[in-house]
């Protein structure tokens, strides 16, 4: 813990804390006397079996302890959440899993961010810490669950103790610990001090429940966020430290360009400004205020070098990009022989997709605050990769990693922004703070900002051929992409791209379920000097739409349904089928709709869960359409928290509608031509659709729900408009010719 005059905001502020435990296998009484119990919980993670992992063990063999529970002398049972919350239910879904085995009662529950702490705190998918990849309940579900079971043992054994009767007659049920037999009963508060003083059950003597005994996980309990909607939740734009100064940064208007000269007399003449500051990627104004600030950052006179900067439109990247798709690329699946095929077919259907830049525009900007001290840095944000973040200060600073302490607080959304692989607005503020040493910073990205020097979900481009057979059966499908890597030059290259390929920007196609005896993916990764990183779903918001869209068109062509052409298809693949059906099914697949009504249907498999949406659309007057009906069907195993699941689809639906109707960033002359909501559309609350969620019932391990319900939106819609208008749509957004 960094030491200095802030330092109170940890032990006093809803700012949260660094876990006080130690790193072996017992449990310890916090200083003072009745201070609680903080459960230290070292066990074998619960790896995936489809991901590498890197080893838990500590540098002499041993594993690492993980902190994950904290109770208190009033009961209180703090889950200490090692991800970050960012609307998503992370808050409430891993604390309904110690809630569980610990057999709490709900309302003593309190969900507290974690400290960055790798040892402790990994993400067990990857080995670092952080949030993304929908994988936060996915990797933490096992954990999480010996952790509340671990902590009920000790309780347990305290009581049984204290009344001198067997630990299997002692019951613990919604908080309370009790012995029927003699009819005594105690709070988990009365116990801590005795259970401080037990050494820690071995692992292998904790029993997680039969789901048949679970009482919360499946349920849909309250969020543990709700100081979201009293105004009390802790946002980076709530931080208010004595002496802080509010700093905006001028960027480049083109990618690549440099500061060349700055002229910044007449902003340090501005009312309230108090430094301008040059940084590697612009230059920055202090201030007492975020007015003063952009006051002053508008009168500075910049002269940029853009002699190295990008100066293309979007119209020149789609042909370049059009010009490659003539070309083969690196091979990512080769079934078979889908030249032969494609040459011998009754019948073969081309098409051509494009797909524009995004932003994440996540409803706050991004911000970020920081100390830098001579002990240190310590900061404040919505932070979404303690560990990169952690190591990119560190090194920048010259400093340890533990020298730098993260505060995490809640995000108002992020959709991948805030897990940037390069810490760009983390950096910035460090960058800026650096200049102030003792005085804290707090940067803030405009919504303009946010749009135009942000990053980016790449364009990209693909051609699809595909052909049938005389009994209008799939026999071969070609399928080349074209578009930028997000993971060259970040840290996550080394495991993310094999033999020259992104796996980022062909999962979804590369791993298409349909039974076709003759299927290539081949890529082409261009390079740009536009910043693009991970966009809500990655590879799947345009793999998705390209698949699912001709694989509607296939059906049209060989004049079979597209639900009874995708389920022939898909009987090796029984989770893809089953939510396909129920889709099907709830929205009464095959009945009639009122004139100028259309309905269409689309599957996606991603992040290891399963969704199939039916879209309902109708012709409006305008000569426009509107997207009235989604019924969605998913597959995620467990479900731990109903009322979450149906949220995130219902969210993923909405996300996805923006980009399918009206979002996308364009350039031209290599300047961002959009700035903000009114040109950069998202959709609004008027705009969404009534939506119906089914959940698969399922025994399989949870996986992802915060990005599955994105992909399948945009191609259920444009095969609903093809069902009702009978074009072809292969290009986002949507627009009817």
């Amino acid at each position: 813990m960094i030491h200095n005059r802030f330092s109170q905001l940890d032990e006093s502020s809803p700012l949260g804390s660094a876990v006080s435990t130690n790193r072996r296998n017992f449990l310890k009484l916090l200083g003072g006397a009745g201070a609680g119990l903080t459960l230290a919980m070292s066990a074998q993670p619960v790896l995936s079996k489809t991901t590498e992992q890197l080893p838990l063990t500590s540098a002499e063999g041993e594993l690492e302890a993980n902190a994950f529970v904290r109770i208190s002398a009033d009961s209180t049972v703090t889950v200490v959440i090692k991800h970050l919350e960012m609307g998503q239910g992370t808050y409430t879904g891993l604390a309904t899993l110690v809630a569980e085995e610990l057999d709490a009662d709900w309302a003593q529950i309190k969900s507290e961010g974690a400290p960055a702490n790798t040892g402790r705190y990994k993400n067990l998918h990857w080995g670092s810490q952080g949030t993304g990849g929908s994988s936060a309940i996915a990797n933490s579900y096992e954990q999480m669950r010996l952790a509340g079971a671990t902590a009920r043992k000790m309780l347990v054994q305290a009581a049984a103790q204290q009344w001198q009767v067997a630990e299997s007659e002692i019951a613990v049920s919604q908080g309370v610990v009790s012995h029927p037999g003699s009819n005594r009963s105690t709070s988990f508060g009365e116990l801590v001090d005795q259970a401080a003083k037990l050494p820690m059950p071995a692992t292998d003597s904790v029993q997680l429940k039969d789901p048949g005994d679970f009482k919360l996980i499946g349920r849909s309990v309250p969020r543990k966020d709700r100081g979201k909607t009293d105004g009390s939740a802790l946002f980076t734009q709530d931080i208010k430290l004595p002496g802080m100064l509010t700093a905006l940064v001028a960027h480049p208007p083109r990618f690549g360009a440099t500061v060349k000269s700055v002229n910044s007399e007449a902003a340090r003449n501005i009312a309230g400004v108090e430094d301008v500051v040059e940084i590697p990627t612009g230059v920055a104004v202090l201030a007492k205020d975020y007015w003063a600030a952009k006051k002053g950052r508008d009168a500075l006179q910049i002269q940029w070098d853009e002699s190295q900067a990008f100066n293309k439109s979007s119209d020149q990247l789609l042909n370049e990009f059009a010009q490659l798709a003539k070309q083969p690329g690196l091979v990512a699946r080769n079934d078979g022989d889908t030249e032969s095929a494609l040459g011998s077919a009754a019948k073969v259907v081309e098409a051509t997709f494009e797909f524009p830049f995004l932003a994440h525009a996540a409803m706050e900007p991004m911000n970020c605050v920081a100390l830098v001290s001579d002990e240190g840095c310590e900061v404040w944000n919505g932070e979404q990769m303690q560990t990169l973040d952690q190591a990119t200060i560190a090194a920048t600073l010259g400093l340890k990693p533990e020298q730098v302490k993260i505060n995490m607080l809640f995000a108002g959304g992020s959709f991948g922004r805030r897990a940037n692989p390069h810490s760009d607005y983390v950096m910035e503020t460090v960058h800026i703070a650096k200049a102030k040493p003792g005085i804290p910073v707090k940067l803030v990205w405009s919504r303009e900002d946010d749009t135009r020097a942000g990053y980016y979900r790449p364009m990209y481009l693909h051609k699809v051929r595909a052909a049938l057979d005389t009994d209008g059966n799939p026999v071969a499908w070609e399928q080349r992409i074209v578009g930028q890597s997000i993971v060259t030059g970040t840290p996550f290259e080394g495991f993310l791209i094999k033999d020259g390929i992104d796996a980022t920007s062909v999962e979804g196609a590369a791993t298409l379920p349909y039974s076709i005896p003759n299927l290539k993916v081949d890529l082409h990764t261009v390079n740009l000097p536009v910043p693009v990183q991970w966009w809500r779903s990655v590879g799947h918001t345009h793999t998705g739409f390209s698949t699912e869209v001709m694989i509607d068109e296939l059906a049209r062509a060989a004049g079979k349904d597209p639900v009874a052409f995708r389920l022939a298809l898909l009987k090796d693949h029984p989770r893809e089928y089953g939510v396909l059906k129920l889709a099907a099914e709830k929205a009464n697949w095959g009945a009639p709709l009122p004139q100028g009504w259309g309905r269409g249907i689309a599957m996606h498999k991603s992040f290891n869960s399963y969704v199939a949406q039916v879209a309902e659309v109708s012709l409006q007057d305008n000569g426009q359409f509107k997207v009235e009906r989604v019924i969605c069907a998913v597959d995620c195993g467990v479900a731990i928290n109903p009322d979450v699941i149906r949220a995130q689809m219902e969210g993923g639906i909405g996300f996805g509608l923006s980009p399918a109707l009206m979002s996308e960033i364009t350039f031209k002359d290599g300047q961002v031509v959009q700035s903000n909501f009114h040109d950069y559309q998202v959709l609004r609350i008027g705009q969404m659709p009534d939506v119906e969620v089914h959940i698969v019932p399922s025994a399989e391990p949870p996986t992802g729900v915060g990005e599955p319900g994105v992909p399948p939106i945009a191609p259920a819609v444009a095969n609903a408009l093809s069902a009702v208008t009978g074009q072809r749509f292969h290009r986002l957004p949507l627009k009817l010719s």
